[in-house]
């Protein structure tokens, strides 16, 4: 295949992509009413202790939460300034009844150490339902993302206005658009009062498909050479270069960018991001392919809506697949040789850059 093909396969199978998580795709289920957070961490000084720790919000209103702090003895975990429960180094504890809001912030407390302030990652909308925190990971070096600055999304376009109210209070201020211009045409942004929008097309210039792959294993095929694209393609390279950008300039934060599915243009844009501030390749492959569970229903409605063995060639474009995100990372190979150069030379990060991402949003 010659790199002309390759780029116009590429461009085909992710507007493909764009088109078809377009369909059929039903609102989030409506999220209880919520009062204005802003809650910061907790204060407290050292290392963050903790190796693995994740908050999960349920629709009955309670949550879960888990942790693993190995060598401690005991951890609080902190609500709305108060302990709401307690454990050792291992905990998974249920946390309920605590008052409505926008988004319910913990701090896991211990007995020595910093302590670590999450969130449960999904954002609830009622228009969007991929719209989620960038950070609440670890880095191989034990740090953590921070959360609360950084999101990643599907279409804003059905966002309604007690989604863009929401959106406002938790302090979005930018919004990068990913998309191409007949997919901004057809369904225009719509973004919090005051925010910015920014068009960084990542498919700016291409072709829109003419032909649609003919099997399962082509579909997957188009897919893989997409992801390749958005490494080393030229209109790729300079939409990621105007996001990394933005992000470094952004003081105040609360940058939002985000594509139509929120899988793929968006799933590199995030993979690039937390691979630049250290997470290690697993988790990084984890938040990528954690589209499918968010996108789950919507996929599906739009499979129900096709025949079966259309249905079969077409449910390639609306996955994520480990195939699809290890190609990305096999063409910074291939093409630039290490990912320290791919953020050098696609990206316009240089090493001082690096530092300071990582001064700005990791913690502990």
């Amino acid at each position: 295949m010659t790199q002309m093909t390759r780029v116009r396969a590429s461009s085909y199978a992710l507007a493909a992509a764009a088109l078809l998580a377009g369909l059929a795709v039903p609102a989030a289920a409506a999220a209880a009413p919520h009062a204005p957070a802003g809650h910061g961490p907790a204060s407290s000084h050292g290392r963050i202790p903790f190796t693995a720790a994740t908050v999960t919000a349920h629709d009955n209103g309670s949550y879960t939460v888990e942790w693993k702090a190995p060598g401690l003895r005991h951890v609080a975990v902190r609500a709305n300034g108060r302990t709401v429960a307690s454990g050792g180094s291992a905990g998974r504890v249920t946390v309920r009844g605590l008052p409505a809001a926008d988004r319910q912030w913990f701090d896991l407390v211990p007995e020595r150490g910093a302590s670590l302030h999450l969130a449960d990652r999904l954002i609830r909308l009622q228009g969007a339902v991929n719209f989620r925190d960038a950070g609440g990971y670890r880095t191989a070096d034990g740090h953590w993302v921070k959360m609360g600055e950084i999101y990643r999304s599907d279409a804003l376009d059905k966002l309604t206005s007690a989604d863009l109210a929401k959106l406002r209070r938790l302090s979005v201020t930018t919004v990068f658009d990913l998309r191409m211009e007949s997919e901004r045409a057809a369904a225009p942004d719509r973004v919090p009062a005051g925010a910015t929008h920014v068009v960084a097309d990542v498919l700016a210039g291409s072709p829109t498909f003419t032909a649609m792959p003919a099997t399962a294993a082509e579909a997957e095929a188009m897919m893989v050479d997409g992801e390749k694209f958005m490494v080393s393609g030229a209109t790729a390279k300079k939409a990621y270069r105007t996001v990394f950008s933005g992000i470094g300039d952004d003081s105040a934060r609360g940058v939002v960018f985000h594509c139509t599915a929120g899988k793929d243009r968006t799933g590199w844009a995030n993979a690039a991001l937390l691979t630049a501030l250290g997470v290690p390749r697993s988790t990084v492959m984890a938040d990528y392919l954690a589209s499918n569970d968010y996108r789950a229903e919507a996929n599906a409605a739009a499979l129900a809506s096709m025949p079966a063995a259309q249905a079969a060639v077409y449910k390639p474009l609306l996955d994520v697949r480990p195939a699809y995100l290890n190609s990305g990372f096999q063409e910074i190979s291939e093409t630039f040789g290490s990912f320290g150069a791919y953020e050098k030379q696609a990206l316009g990060l240089d090493a001082k850059d690096v530092r300071a991402l990582k001064r700005d949003l990791l913690v502990g």
